[in-house]
């Protein structure tokens, strides 16, 4: 049985692992759901730290960030979100289930496609930082999003804001929220394990090796590292969106934007499991 085999028949292994792991342990599926998460966050990270050799410390900012606005359209589309986050615990307001699988479609979508261009706004910026400089300036813009939401009334300020419920049983909304932490983690890795095979990977190794040779070599090394990071905040995004409507609340520091655990995890993931690569070691 050659290499090439062999992995396809490990990776296929997986696959069914994963598409079975919620019916074969029903009783954990919340803490696979959160292991999909974090394979999502290891992946994402390892786009520049390990694959660019720039440490960020920013990229948890992309998952709060898919959190408020994927709550803010589900909420927008039918109620208005400042009176619907003052009245928040207060009145309970109901979402039809159209409503509901409507409005988080809707909000996964605007989540991924605005963590792109908020990755594209402040890469232009950042990306002139190297080094330590770099991973300051990435936590910098994530402690001060985190602190600038919890100032926001409008989404519920420090006291956070309730997520619609998930028009179903428990169990029902357990493999739902499963499902959907499952696909986008597996597509990462199908995603990134296609882009890494052709230029776009030896790119991002040069500029890990030496930025100033790729520079010389004709490798816009601004424009690499930026569509980096936005692939990163894409997928980012849609988790934050999907993690947020699955625990059903949204606090800016200790869930939207918890810098000192989630960010730190990314970047713990990558170190213990293998920075630079997708497999691992």
């Amino acid at each position: 049985m050659s290499l090439s085999q062999q992995k396809f028949l490990l990776y296929a292994g997986l696959l069914l692992a994963g598409i079975l792991a919620p019916f074969v342990f029903p009783n954990f599926t919340f803490q696979i759901t959160v292991l999909w998460v974090m394979i999502l966050f290891a992946l994402t990270w390892d786009i520049l730290g390990g694959q660019m050799g720039y440490n960020s410390l920013g990229n948890i900012f992309f998952f709060g960030a898919g959190m408020y606005v994927c709550a803010i359209v589900q909420i927008g589309l039918y109620y208005d979100v400042a009176q619907y986050t003052v009245s928040s615990g207060a009145v309970k307001v109901e979402f039809t289930p159209e409503q509901y699988f409507t409005g988080l479609f809707l909000g996964i979508i605007a989540a991924a496609l605005s963590s792109v261009v908020f990755a594209i706004i402040f890469g232009w910026v950042v990306f002139g930082l190297r080094g330590p400089y770099f991973a300051i300036g990435t936590l910098g813009f994530t402690l001060a999003a985190g602190e600038l939401v919890g100032a926001w009334e409008y989404v519920g300020g420090g006291g956070g804001i309730a997520l619609p419920v998930f028009p179903g049983e428990p169990d029902d909304r357990a493999l739902f929220f499963y499902t959907l932490s499952f696909i986008p983690a597996i597509c990462t890795f199908a995603f990134l394990r296609w882009l890494y095979s052709g230029r776009f990977g030896l790119a991002a190794n040069a500029i890990r090796d030496d930025e100033e040779k790729a520079e010389g070599m004709g490798i816009h090394t601004m424009r690499y590292k930026t569509t980096g990071w936005a692939i990163a905040a894409f997928f980012l995004g849609i988790s934050g969106a999907v993690f947020g409507n699955m625990i059903g609340f949204i606090e800016p520091l200790e869930v939207a934007f918890p810098t000192v655990t989630f960010g730190i995890f990314m970047v713990i993931m990558c170190l213990l499991g293998g920075k630079g690569t997708l497999w691992g070691p």
